[in-house]
């Protein structure tokens, strides 16, 4: 063999070793293996074994997810010009490939690294999750609320038998690829090339080839994303090329249009609840579309939703406004707690500033005049937007009352200034069963001497419609509203009269019937025998009550506990205690007595007796359980309650 030959083969042999080598390296790179959390694994069952009717949303999630992945790099890239240097025009593209039966999903946004992989599509990273899981149940299939979750990303599962996610971080070299068939494992390796963004690709079902045909990809983008504002590019075959019959071109597929930007007559009822399906990540239909455009000293364009049903974790304290801020149709945060309070949390929807800087930080978002403004004037707005569809469709209100009422309570508490207001919104059921009343109605069926509106608290208005101190109430007429949400307890502490009404609770002080009573319904001074009675009762109670007195409320039962004027209200009490709540006391209440009832006369016949106080002891710790059972509790002593109970019903025999 001639040097030269030797030479050229030596060339060729360290070539090919090398590629070898490098083929090599790239082999030993292995793909770890994670397993989805409990959650998301019970999730996943749920999406690959769906029966789900409208499993073409998994286009428009992806297609929203790589919107708000292309919305963050251009807010980011306004703080940090490095994450922009592989440069681009900001674009959604979605390529099929027949042959393979895939489906493949590309933007060039924020990306993501190994530890945004493993958070991101490992963890349903949302609160809620267990009461969703426990409600959803193992085998439910339940597809609403399947729906109301807003599965995201995982929907990919229920037309895909693998997908595969490949995604590289702005301003990070390495690249990473994720790899699962949803059945209860992923792998994530290091991937070699790929550009900024992510692109995934879905091997596709069988039974889900409809995907890879144009006219259906035209129609679900169409349907479902004709509003985002960037461009989504579908590559479609093109005339082959000679010795080339694969060639693909490009075609921009929606209009692109702010559809909050738009005027309202342009647009239709299909486009708006798309719209909201997209922004709120849900199924249902909006209860209500507020859309608006403010202009003067601050401008802004609004478009908010009232959702039909409730999210799963819609009493989360952690829980914000899914509302997304703009400013100049570019997206800034979809995690803004001071664009909305609290209490209008289950609101959904875009607020669009002109006048807020482009590169506004969220931290500065906090103590920003313009925010502050816009806050205050939304707020205002979107309560309007409710009383008047209060007075528009009673019927229509209520149900939005039944769904979101008792969040919108929390802002009589929270929002000092706007208490009248939200008092004015608030509905009740009430004693004379005719539906939700609300504040005036009620006001407007009282006496025109009437000082109080009555009010009893409780767990349900199931539970509160058999207590016994509505008995007296209900004999002369007078209505008593029902106030049966958790909330309830707190603003009551803080409000104490509405329209120069004064709010009463039938379970504490005196709660004075006096101003519905005829002279003829006026009592008597009391008996000698019930005067003992009492007497005897509180001897024997001791400091288990305040006190022991006739009851102007009860007209059937024998007995019942209040609190008195200065106390805390009992079922304000019992939630503190449920809570282990330093401002629970133990208060001792007031045990009023029905002297119409007959057990409550054999009594007082026996009170008069020589050591009745001794004799009495039994049925007046009985008399006490009976009321606190009636209030929902239990007997300090239930063994101790058993045995005089079985003692006074031998002696009986």
């Amino acid at each position: 063999m001639s040097s030269k030959t030797e030479k050229v083969t030596e060339k060729v042999t360290e070539k090919v070793t090398e590629k070898v080598t490098e083929k090599v390296k790239v082999k030993k790179v292995k793909a770890e293996k994670f397993g989805f959390e409990a959650e998301v694994s019970k999730l996943l069952h749920m999406m690959v074994h769906s029966v789900y009717s409208d499993k073409e949303i998994f286009l428009r999630e992806l297609i929203s997810n790589a919107s708000d992945a292309c919305d963050k790099l251009r807010y980011e890239g306004q703080m940090n010009a490095d994450l922009l240097k592989e440069g681009g025009d900001y674009k959604i593209e979605i390529t099929v490939d027949d042959k393979a039966g895939t489906l493949t999903i590309s933007d060039n946004g924020i990306g993501m690294n190994k530890e945004d992989l493993i958070s991101n599509l490992g963890t349903i990273a949302r609160s809620g999750t267990s009461k969703f899981m426990e409600d959803l149940g193992e085998d439910s299939g339940d597809t609403n609320l399947i729906g109301q979750f807003g599965v995201g990303f995982y929907s990919v599962f229920m037309v895909a038998d693998k997908v595969s996610v490949i995604s590289k971080k702005a301003g990070e070299a390495q690249a990473y690829a994720w790899v699962s068939d949803g059945i209860g494992e992923f792998t994530i390796a290091e991937e070699k090339t790929a550009p900024r963004g992510t692109s995934i690709t879905l091997t596709l079902k069988k039974e889900a080839a409809e995907f890879l045909l144009d006219h259906t990809l035209r129609r679900i983008i169409k349907t479902y994303s004709d509003h985002i504002t960037l461009p989504i590019m579908l590559f479609v075959p093109a005339e082959p090329k000679e010795g080339d019959d694969t060639v693909q071109e490009a075609e921009k597929i929606n209009d692109g249009t702010a559809i909050w930007a738009r005027q309202k007559s342009d647009i239709t009822a299909d486009q708006y609840n798309e719209f909201y399906r997209s922004v709120g990540q849900a199924i249902d239909e909006p209860a209500q579309t507020i859309h608006y455009k403010a202009e003067g000293m601050t401008e802004y364009s609004v478009l908010m939703y009232v959702p039909s049903d409730a999210p799963v974790d819609l009493f989360d304290p952690a829980r914000r406004p899914k509302v997304k801020l703009y400013v100049k149709r570019v997206f800034i945060t979809d995690d803004c707690e001071d664009l909305l309070p609290g209490y209008l949390r289950f609101m959904r929807g875009v607020v669009d500033s002109e006048d807020l800087p482009l590169n506004i930080s969220r931290e500065m978002l906090q103590n920003n005049a313009v925010m502050n403004n816009m806050k205050k004037a939304v707020t205002n707005r979107l309560l309007s937007e409710f009383s008047k569809l209060a007075k528009k469709d009673a019927e229509a209100y209520n149900k939005f009352w039944g769904t979101f009422g008792a969040v919108l309570k929390e802002g009589i508490y929270e929002d000092f200034t706007r208490r009248d207001e939200i008092l004015k919104l608030a509905r009740f059921e009430s004693t004379l069963d005719k539906g939700l009343v609300s504040f005036d109605e009620y006001i407007s069926r009282m006496k025109k001497d009437g000082k109080h509106i009555y009010y009893i608290t409780g767990e349900n208005a199931e539970k509160v419609k058999r207590s016994p101190q509505l008995e007296g109430f209900k004999s002369k007429g007078i209505e008593v509203l029902f106030l049966t949400d958790p909330v309830d307890d707190f603003w009551l502490q803080m409000v104490n009269q509405y329209d120069d009404k004064i709010l009463q609770s039938v379970t504490r002080g005196s709660a004075d019937l006096d101003e519905a009573e005829d002279d003829k319904d006026k009592k008597e001074d009391n008996s000698p025998e019930i005067d003992a009675l009492l007497n005897i009762l509180k001897v024997n109670l001791g400091t288990e009550i305040k006190d022991a007195r006739l009851s102007k409320r009860l007209t059937t039962s024998a007995v019942c506990l209040v609190a008195d004027d200065g106390d805390m209200d009992m079922h304000m009490e019992r939630i503190l205690k449920m809570h282990k709540m330093e401002e629970a006391q133990n208060s001792s209440r007031i045990l009023e007595i029905n002297p119409d009832n007959a057990l409550i006369k054999a009594l007082a016949k026996s009170a008069v007796k020589e050591g009745s106080v001794e004799a009495l002891k039994d049925a007046s710790l009985l008399l006490l359980d009976q009321a606190k059972i009636l209030e929902g509790e239990l007997p300090e002593d239930v063994t101790a309650f058993t045995v005089r109970l079985a003692k006074i019903m031998q002696s009986a025999f």
